[in-house]
């Protein structure tokens, strides 16, 4: 087609009717006109105009790059629907980084800012944080495009959906998410690396390693009391979009660890009005007054008891024991207390100790750095994450220095057994029955 010299502006906020001008000749004469009618002129000179304005939003929805910046992937489509009233409307489809792109995406397709806000507002409380998949439904006119729809979902599948409701406002409906849930089991041998390398060549997700071992911390030392040719099992649920793509976290259901000395297994539940925990396959919670150790990952690089001191140089007690690891791993409480004493003291460097509920006192000593909040007086709860290990003080190199106090004095806090946890009874028991059932009809289905 020849170049008349004018070029259609890709911007929708510059799309206006083309002033009247000559109208080209048809390639092809038309048929001569029915005796007693005549063909009303102007229908010649709508359908022109038409065909430029509805060409122009056409190349604009394809062609835009002022989106970009903010969309993942941008495609234009015919709305749905077959009516001739929808037949100069335009759907884009965009990928967004998260709501907060929203807006942008709007007005880089040409809807006013005033418009924009007040989509945007209408899509309150349905928008999670993360990646949006949104559906923009644009009418071309004289003025630029009007917004008749949004549709925007989340990566669950759940959303909104925005009308415009003709009165110069939006209305919104809600989409519930539709998703399924599935039980995953994953059985594994340790090698001779770690707990770490052997999980995740099981295929258990990374991310449930820190929970699994967690699970079973009270029964197992995981740095003396595991070792090479041991058996472990976990049970996890993940939940999937209508794609069957993963949507969210997985969740640990189920832990179980076989050793050459003893074996425990233990379940995953929330009692009513109560927080999840693990519990044995009875029902006996696994939670004891301590944990065994207080740090992950970590060897015993020296226990309790007399030693030459390594920087002394003379035979003292040792009223600890050293879990030797990197800087900045992270350190637990080992049970429910309030802080007694948290800072710098002396050759105990970066220091905190820690009142337990029965009196009992636990010392942590040469941290690198203080978990949030951490400070005198201030609760924390057995696991909670209290600092980091480090070599403050005097030390020798990373580790955590770490003391149990009864009745004032240290004790091998390796060698001391903590009473059981409580065991559930009445409609807490039968519900966990339930839940323990379902766990293991899931790990006898994917073992047959």
């Amino acid at each position: 087609m020849a170049d008349d010299g004018s070029t259609q502006s890709f911007d929708p906020r510059s799309w206006v009717r083309p002033a009247a001008g000559p109208i080209p000749a048809p390639p092809e004469p038309a048929p001569p006109p029915v005796a007693g009618r005549r063909r009303p002129p102007l229908l010649a000179i709508g359908g022109a105009a038409a065909l430029i304005a509805v060409g122009g939003g056409a190349a604009w929805l394809s062609r835009d790059p002022s989106v970009a910046g903010t969309a993942t992937t941008a495609t234009a489509e015919p709305a749905a629907g077959p009516t001739p009233a929808q037949a100069g409307t335009m759907r884009r489809t965009l990928v967004l980084s998260g709501p907060g792109d929203l807006k942008a995406a709007l007005v880089s397709s040409g809807i006013t800012v005033a418009v924009a806000d007040a989509a945007v507002a209408a899509t309150a409380g349905a928008l999670k944080p993360g990646e949006i998949r949104a559906v923009i439904t644009l009418v071309p006119g004289e003025a630029g495009p009007t917004l008749t729809k949004l549709e925007a979902s989340n990566p669950d599948s759940s959303g909104v959906v925005v009308s415009a409701d003709g009165q110069g406002g939006f209305t919104a409906s809600r989409i519930a998410a539709n998703l399924t849930s599935r039980v995953i089991v994953k059985r594994g041998t340790m090698d001779a690396d770690s707990f770490y390398s052997s999980a995740v060549a099981a295929g258990i997700t990374d991310s449930l390693i820190p929970d699994f071992a967690q699970a079973l911390a009270f029964d197992f030392d995981f740095q003396r009391e595991v070792h090479k040719g041991d058996v472990f099992e976990a049970a996890f649920e993940q939940e999937t979009d209508p794609n069957g793509s993963p949507v969210g976290p997985p969740k640990l259901l189920y832990a179980s660890l076989t050793t050459a000395d003893k074996s425990a297994a233990v379940y995953r539940f929330a009692p009513p009005g109560e927080a999840a925990g693990w519990f044995d396959a009875s029902g006996r919670s696994i939670v004891r007054a301590l944990l065994r150790t207080p740090v992950e990952a970590a060897r015993v690089s020296s226990s309790f008891g007399f030693r030459i001191h390594p920087i002394l140089g003379f035979a003292k007690l040792h009223k600890g024991t050293d879990f030797a690891a990197p800087i900045g791993t992270p350190i637990f409480a080992s049970g429910d207390a309030q802080v007694e004493f948290a800072g710098p003291k002396g050759p105990n460097g970066n220091f905190v100790k820690l009142r337990h509920d029965n009196g009992w006192e636990t010392l942590y000593l040469h941290m690198n750095r203080f978990g949030d909040r951490i400070a005198t007086g201030v609760r924390v709860a057995q696991g909670q994450r209290i600092g980091e290990v480090g070599t403050t003080g005097r030390s020798t190199g990373p580790h955590l220095h770490y003391e149990l106090h009864i009745d004032g004095e240290p004790v091998d806090p390796m060698s001391v057994k903590t009473e059981s946890g409580k065991t559930l009874s009445g409609p807490a028991l039968e519900a966990f029955t339930k839940e323990r059932d379902r766990i293991d009809v899931s790990r006898t289905r994917e073992a047959s």
